[in-house]
């Protein structure tokens, strides 16, 4: 079943104006890049870059005859060829009627040629895997509608009143039969086929974790030997949620921690993790400084970790982050992620900082919240440099507890379908 996508409406605004004539997405591997340019830019004329038969073809075109035959184009996979992206710069600044989208399935892309030839000259649209609001949609062309936190990012300083249960929703049934498939497969759209049994469903993400590390990893790494890499890879699923000790963790698979550093880094610019800094703006003792590695969507890292349900506190409060992480991706809102922990036991998962001040979020498993389970939300804005707009505790609770003017306690799918 087709699922349609946030960012068309990003697209749609951005692909007539002077700003879109090369609109660049890029996104892991199996997120629907390639299905959402030619559904929604069906008159972009579609190359594929891995085709060894045109590859040579398209390499020797110059800017004249990419005008000529190519001036609306979808390039797939164009990091295969990056000269490719000297061409479409070429034809750019010679050709005001020229129109491209480039596709590709690392942030290598953007991090090399298009950061070095074309800034200033493209838009740049991130692709992640389904969000819960996006699972809700039944084709292409249904439109998306934002969920309560999307509706708060449009407006961060007002005041957003959520019903007394999640009960009383009117779409509780839609929006909870959603959470439930995505608590227990991710967002992949490929996953979404309803002639596709469970064990097929998990066989596939089987297989995308092994042709992520033959294909995405020796692409971007060359690795000789993928051995490290994948103890890494179930390390950090294993600890996703967790603050990492890079030494404790280099010890643990046999490399240094600098291998470490590094191969998490490629995780990353690969759109299978994201790094949460340290929340450390005003120097602070007491502020522990390390990191925390969150993967990006549930279904993989069951693949990773060769399981089958059983979430833990720690996989929930991942998947909670990584949904709100791409709502937010997905208004392209100027935002940064960070957690907070300090020494003496303040911890907060996660502080999403907007131009306007904070939000700050507690994510907790259980279905019952207490005022207890707020504990490391009061007296945050003591730390903090900017205004703390709100504070939210998220849980499977499906009640909503008003806990103070500034902190609420919502169920997370409430909040974010």
């Amino acid at each position: 079943m087709a699922k349609a996508r946030k960012i068309l409406q990003v697209v749609n605004n951005l692909k007539d104006h002077k700003f879109g004539r090369i609109l660049v997405f890029t996104g892991a591997r199996q997120v629907g890049k390639t299905v959402f340019v030619r559904q929604f830019l069906p008159e972009y004329r579609y190359l594929s870059i891995e085709d060894p038969t045109k590859i040579g073809q398209f390499t020797t075109l110059t800017a004249e005859q990419w005008h000529s035959l190519y001036p609306k184009a979808a390039l797939d996979e164009i990091q295969k060829e990056p000269v490719l992206v000297e061409s479409i710069k070429a034809t750019y600044d010679q050709f005001d009627d020229v129109r491209y989208a480039l596709l590709g399935s690392s942030q290598i892309l953007l991090l090399k040629k298009v950061h070095e030839s074309l800034a200033g000259r493209c838009s740049l649209i991130d692709v992640y895997p389904l969000t819960l609001k996006e699972l809700q949609t039944n084709s292409f062309n249904d439109v998306v509608a934002d969920s309560a936190w999307q509706t708060i990012l449009r407006n961060p300083t007002a005041k957003y009143d959520f019903l007394p249960s999640f009960v009383f929703h009117p779409q509780m049934a839609e929006i909870h039969k959603s959470w439930s498939y995505y608590l227990q497969f991710g967002g992949y759209p490929a996953l979404v086929d309803d002639s596709l049994t469970d064990e097929q469903r998990y066989m596939w993400l089987h297989d995308y974790v092994r042709t992520y590390l033959e294909r995405d990893i020796q692409d971007l790494a060359m690795l000789r030997d993928l051995e490290p890499f994948a103890k890494l890879q179930k390390a950090l699923a294993a600890q996703t949620a967790q603050i990492i000790n890079y030494a404790s963790v280099a010890k643990g698979i046999g490399v240094s921690a600098n291998t470490v550093q590094r191969y998490i880094e490629y995780l990353n610019i690969s759109y299978q993790t994201v790094t949460l800094p340290a929340w450390a703006r005003n120097v602070e003792k007491r502020l522990v400084k390390a990191p925390k590695i969150h993967y990006l969507d549930y279904g993989v890292v069951q693949a990773v970790l060769n399981k089958r349900g059983g979430m833990t506190g720690h996989e929930f409060e991942s998947t909670v982050v990584s949904e709100i992480y791409k709502q937010t991706k997905n208004l392209l809102k100027q935002a940064s992620f960070y957690h907070l922990r300090t020494h003496d036991g303040l911890e907060v998962d996660l502080l999403v900082e907007l131009p306007e001040g904070y939000f700050a979020f507690e994510i907790k498993l259980t279905e019952h919240v207490s005022a207890t389970d707020t504990r490391h939300l009061r007296n945050l804005q003591d730390f903090l440099d900017k205004p703390l707009l709100h504070s939210f505790l998220l849980s499977n609770d499906n009640q909503t507890h008003q806990f103070s003017d500034s902190i609420t306690a919502v169920s997370a799918a409430y909040f974010l379908g």
